[in-house]
């Protein structure tokens, strides 16, 4: 997930230009004031680059090139290296001083899925997790990942673990950036929802390329994001450009309904809300747009008017008028289940063999993702 840049050799020292321009001096027998005079440049000036207080500009260069016959590109590589050591060194400093910031966010965990390398020296570590987040310095974290969105900021995950949050929701954008869409198209989309619709019944080897297709046809990139241990977060909607929209789901409750609802829950925001807020699902209070995201899902899946004739023909539901209502509407049994359950038409530890259990990949067991 990261870039080449971060196997870059970094020297620990890098030797000033000013003591190779001495030992050059010193080979050809050349004191500082013939140089000087040879050059035009004044005494002072040469002394000064030698003592690297003085940077070796591209006319002086060029200018040694003539006198000592040393090319005026390795002058000023030199020179280039080692201004670029100086400036390292001196934001090493600087980022001594943040390395506390870095204590709010699950590194180890971030490094077990593969979003950061992991570094021995912790100012090294620092920089990785600012290569991981595309800003320059701590300080640029907090406006672009941890405020000026009340929607993000309403959520009680994001207020009990900002840098768990944030990192989960970076891992996603990364992902959807690397994702080509078309440009977003409210038509299509609901087009594709109707049809994605009709993959609840498969297993995620054929639904999940479907949904990725389909959507990003219509401008939306879908990206299932590893959960991070402690963090509350099924599901996010956010939008990297006003063409281009993300829906971010984990397997934080390893079953299909609930995956299924949140991915329509998510579809429900980008549909029905703007363009700017992001919308992280997960332990949060209940606001308009979450009730209306929530109506919208519970509608798709199981339209109004099918989810009030399903009636137990006892006083309780079976197995086997769930899987039959299930197949005649064209969905996963499971979702009707937690349906069910959700409005406690069925007891909550009821039927959950109906469910599917999924989990990701590289786990052992059940439906992978």
């Amino acid at each position: 997930m990261s870039s080449p840049s971060r196997n870059q050799y970094v020297p620990d020292f890098v030797t000033a230009p000013g003591a190779t321009l001495q030992e050059t001096l010193e080979t050809l027998g050349m004191s500082q004031v013939e140089l000087a005079e040879r050059t035009g440049r004044p005494t002072k000036t040469i002394s000064e680059i030698i003592n690297a207080k003085t940077a070796i500009t591209t006319e002086t260069a060029l200018q040694f090139e003539k006198v000592l016959g040393v090319p005026a590109r390795f002058w000023m590589n030199l020179e280039r290296n080692y201004r670029e050591w100086l400036a390292r060194a001196e934001e090493r400093q600087n980022l001594e001083s943040f390395l506390p910031w870095m204590e709010q966010f699950p590194i180890k965990d971030m490094i077990r899925q593969g979003w950061i390398e992991k570094f021995s020296d912790p100012v090294q570590q620092l920089i990785e997790l600012l290569r991981f987040f595309g800003i320059a310095s701590p300080a640029n974290w907090e406006p672009l990942y941890a405020g000026g969105n009340i929607a993000y900021r309403q959520s009680a995950s994001f207020t009990a673990d900002p840098g768990a949050v944030s990192a989960w929701l970076r891992a996603g954008e990364i992902l959807a950036q690397r994702m080509e869409c078309a440009p977003y198209d409210p038509a299509q989309f609901r087009s594709a929802l109707v049809e994605i619709r009709t993959l609840t019944v498969q297993p995620p080897d054929q639904f999940l390329p479907a949904i990725k297709n389909l959507f990003s046809q219509a401008g939306v990139a879908v990206v299932f994001v590893h959960e991070l241990p402690r963090l509350a977060t099924s599901g996010a909607t956010r939008w990297l450009t006003p063409e281009k929209a993300i829906i971010q789901l984990s397997l934080r409750y390893k079953r299909d309904d609930q995956l299924w609802f949140t991915f329509f829950h998510e579809a429900g925001h980008i549909l029905l809300h703007g363009k700017k807020a992001i919308f992280l699902e997960g332990d949060k209070a209940k606001n308009e747009q979450e009730d209306q995201a929530d109506s919208f899902a519970a509608d798709v899946l199981i339209p109004p008017a099918e989810y009030h004739r399903l009636q137990p023909r006892t006083g309780h539901f079976s197995a086997a008028e769930i899987l039959r209502f299930a197949s005649e509407i064209g969905i996963a049994p499971g979702i009707v289940v937690g349906r069910l359950q959700h409005e406690k038409r069925l007891e909550i530890s009821h039927l959950n063999r109906l469910k599917q259990r999924l989990i990701w990949a590289n786990d052992a067991h059940s439906h992978r993702v």
